[in-house]
């Protein structure tokens, strides 16, 4: 099959960027390189545009959280996740449970201080946990009723309801400080006591971070981390020109070289993969157009999950950068083996036999006059998932299901996922992943992003939020997946087929020695430098 990612042509670019550049002084990425030839404790990196931060460095307004989670840096967090996505302390000394589950109590280091000077205090952190559970957060703090010192190293977490995953939401809340947090400008002037400080930001074109001279832990081998925001042509042509030694690409790119430069490949759970509406056409509970005949039909579900050829699209859409992705949480310590699925596309065709979709005239399948069809959607504007969704639309082809392939906008592509298939991202450090795809909501009866509900499911799912010990929820969240009669695999309900998991590519200049990586969660940005203060130039 003709790979559907090629290259692009770039002499019509470069000239455009490069004329974009040369403005008078020469540009933030070319001052910055200059620096760091002197310093070979700096490092210059590309990001794309979307990782630069709107609402500013505040953990209240989603820096370090939402959907792209990374550590934020110039904050602390009371815990951390490891490389194998365990958990350890960074504030946190300790932390215990209530029995059941409603109080969590973590004392914190007493060495602490803020860049301001000012001790960092359990005040601090119970007025960080407060303040993010009323901002415009990006992320779901409804189990948190209020959080509490109990004198300068303890801080006292009341829940509303039990929630054993908390400490991975510990992990991604930078604490800011009680006597210098104004909601209106702290975002622009963060004041932290994380690995750096926040020396200059110019909106739509860099960030540059500075090592906090009295940070409490291992001292940063990198002193100066500047981050330029750029399109992917713009950053290859960085690249290319000596401006950055790391900067972010795609499978698009991973044909081309660079003179002094190598690509890195990180692995991810940076998943796609495609919702399938297990119930019947009509509408929800908001009066919205929800279900799909087709795939309400558990068989055709599970023909299509075994009938796709991961490793094809691996090697045709993503030039061999990527994994065969069977859940939403591969790799991860709560995922489920028996996700995983062989290609088998006799055994797909067997299934759609069985539930009396015949083959028709044309190749397309029939069943008592209606054709096997859908409309499969993606993010207009995303060239990996219109591909994604082309070659999807091509082996479902195969299988004598006929599809059509449609871009939308995110304005519309949540409601229409309720009926039509659409190509998702997710991948996050945190069991909630599961949670959030298939748990029932309470206020339609049914899953939050695509037409699903299963009592068993939900009741796992719960009771992995009710035990007091992570451990024994990683094994609630696995029976989620599948208990041997019950689960959203092959054998059970089957309501998303996920399909990949996308590789994270760099350019990396020759000589610069990138610490391990963990696997990084959804979005190609700020993960890969969750530990830049432990990269060294060789």
């Amino acid at each position: 099959m003709k790979k559907r990612l090629t290259a692009f042509l770039l002499t019509a670019t470069m000239a455009a960027v490069l004329a974009a550049g040369c403005r008078s002084g020469g540009t933030p990425g070319q001052a910055a390189q200059e620096q760091a030839e002197k310093e070979k404790d700096s490092v210059v990196i590309a990001m794309g545009p979307t990782s630069e931060p709107e609402a500013g460095f505040d953990p209240a307004y989603g820096w370090g959280a939402g959907e792209h989670v990374h550590e934020p840096l110039i904050q602390s967090t009371l815990t951390v996740t490891n490389t194998d996505l365990t958990i350890g302390y960074d504030l946190a000394t300790g932390c215990t449970v209530s029995e059941d589950g409603l109080t969590w109590t973590v004392t914190i280091r007493d060495d602490v201080s803020f860049t301001d000077g000012e001790p960092l205090t359990a005040e601090d952190v119970a007025f960080t946990y407060n303040t993010v559970k009323e901002a415009s957060s990006v992320n779901d703090f409804t189990m948190l009723d209020s959080a509490e010192a109990a004198g300068d190293t303890t801080v006292v977490f009341h829940m509303n309801r039990p929630f054993s995953i908390w400490p991975y939401t510990m992990a991604v809340v930078g604490i800011v400080p009680e006597h210098a947090y104004d909601s209106g400008t702290y975002g622009s002037n963060p004041i932290g006591s994380g690995r750096y400080i926040l020396k200059q930001w110019d909106r739509g074109q860099q960030v540059i971070l500075e090592a906090n001279p009295d940070y409490y832990g291992e001292a940063p081998k990198m002193q100066r981390v500047t981050i330029l925001f750029m399109e992917e042509d713009a950053a290859f042509l960085a690249a290319q020109a000596g401006e950055v030694d790391l900067a972010y690409t795609s499978a698009t790119y991973s044909d081309q070289t660079i003179d002094g430069c190598s690509l890195a490949s990180y692995a991810s759970v940076d998943n796609r993969g495609f919702n399938l509406p297990a119930v019947p056409a009509g509408t929800d509970a908001e009066g919205r157009t929800a279900g799909n005949d087709f795939t309400a039909d558990v068989l055709v579900r599970r023909a299509i999950n075994i009938g796709v050829d991961r490793q094809e699209m691996i090697d045709n859409v993503l030039n061999g950068y990527g994994t065969p992705a069977y859940s939403i949480c591969d790799q991860m310590p709560w995922y489920n083996e028996a996700s995983e699925v062989e290609y088998d596309p006799e055994g797909a065709a067997e299934l759609l036999d069985e539930a009396g979709w015949k083959m028709g005239e044309g190749g397309v399948r029939e069943k008592d006059g209606a054709k096997a069809e859908l409309n499969l959607l993606y993010s207009a504007g995303d060239s990996v998932r219109q591909a994604l969704a082309a070659d999807f639309a091509d082996q479902l082809g195969e299988l004598g299901i006929s599809c059509t392939v449609e871009g939308v906008g995110w304005d519309t592509a949540y409601d229409r996922a309720l009926s039509d298939p659409l190509i998702w991202g997710w991948g996050a450090h945190t069991p909630m992943e599961l949670y959030n795809i298939y748990h029932t909501d309470g206020d339609t009866g049914s899953a939050r992003y695509s037409p699903y509900s299963n009592e068993t499911v939900d009741a796992y799912m719960d009771e992995a939020l009710a035990v007091s010990g992570l451990e024994e929820s990683y094994e609630l969240w696995q029976k989620a997946q599948w208990d041997g009669t019950a689960g959203v695999t092959q054998e059970g309900d089957v309501p998303w087929v996920w399909l990949v998991n996308i590789d994270h590519l760099y350019w990396v200049r020759d000589g610069l020695q990138v610490a391990e990586q963990k696997i990084h969660p959804h979005g190609h940005g700020w993960s890969v430098v969750n530990n830049v203060d432990q990269w060294a130039w060789s």
